[in-house]
């Protein structure tokens, strides 16, 4: 017996009644930021900073500063330019889509990742949101080879965020809610987009493509088969406009 506050407790009574207790979990940083943005959101914004901290460091070692640019050879090999396809790097496509010119380009587009695609995840669910994320950067893909200047390398997210945008105004239309304010935002990001130096080519793809996959996915919600299908159609189709021209 053990002495208590109250008289004595029998050891065994007392172990056989705390394996009835359930304990609390612990509850870590990483795991409330998850619930809160998501995890597919975290995990592409932690993508994007480690490509990012590898071009920087690339970057240092050819003397660039790296608060201002990543300018650098392996920025120069991660990024997409329609000849580099032709030719057959196909992986541009990819590694493109998770690299960036410069800190200030970084942050602007993982803010914008952060807002759009964590409200996107917890309406859409993680499969399909992250199929329209990876679906609008193959859009911008897409548009780039058909339409940019063939030896004009592009980097960046944008054109997923883009498409993160164009999904949620499918979302926003279905649901009949106000539309002017992200309408408003698409106008000025537009607008933004013809200046000097930015890949209007890759925003408008990656808009494009966003908008019709998340119509898919929004419209057809009900019926697995045509949102597979018509997401599988779609991705066919910018697979080939990207490496159609393949030699």
């Amino acid at each position: 017996m053990n002495p208590a506050s109250v008289g004595f407790q029998c050891p065994d009574d007392v172990k056989a009644g705390n394996a009835g207790v359930r304990r609390p979990k612990r509850t870590t940083g990483l795991r409330v930021a998850s619930r809160r943005f998501g995890p597919v959101t975290l995990t592409l914004i932690g993508v994007n900073v480690l490509v990012a901290l590898a071009t920087a460091v690339s970057a240092v070692s050819q003397g660039v500063n790296p608060l201002r640019s990543f300018a650098s050879p392996l920025q120069n090999a991660f990024a997409t330019a329609p000849v580099a396809i032709d030719q057959g790097e196909w992986w541009r496509v990819v590694t493109s889509a998770f690299t960036h010119v410069s800190l200030v380009h970084l942050v602007f587009n993982m803010l914008a990742l952060l807002v759009f695609g964590s409200e996107l995840e917890r309406q859409l669910g993680r499969g399909r949101y992250l199929t329209l994320y990876l679906v609008s950067a193959l859009g911008g893909a897409a548009a780039i080879q058909l339409f940019a200047p063939p030896y004009q390398g592009v980097v960046g997210a944008s054109a997923a965020i883009y498409g993160l945008l164009g999904g949620l105004g499918v979302l926003l239309l279905s649901r009949r809610e106000d539309l002017r304010g992200l309408l408003t935002l698409l106008a000025i990001n537009l607008v933004v987009s013809f200046l000097p130096g930015i890949s209007w080519q890759g925003h408008l793809g990656g808009l494009v493509a966003g908008a019709l996959v998340a119509a898919v996915m929004v419209f057809g919600r009900r019926n697995r088969p045509v949102v597979l299908g018509g997401t599988a159609l779609l991705v066919v189709v910018l697979l080939v406009l990207v490496f159609g021209g393949l030699r």
